[in-house]
């Protein structure tokens, strides 16, 4: 749920997420 809008916050952040 929370990479969903972290994608559209920033896409960089969203490959950090599915790193951890």
């Amino acid at each position: 749920m929370a990479k969903g809008k972290f994608e559209r916050t920033k896409p960089h952040v969203n490959v950090g997420t599915i790193g951890h």
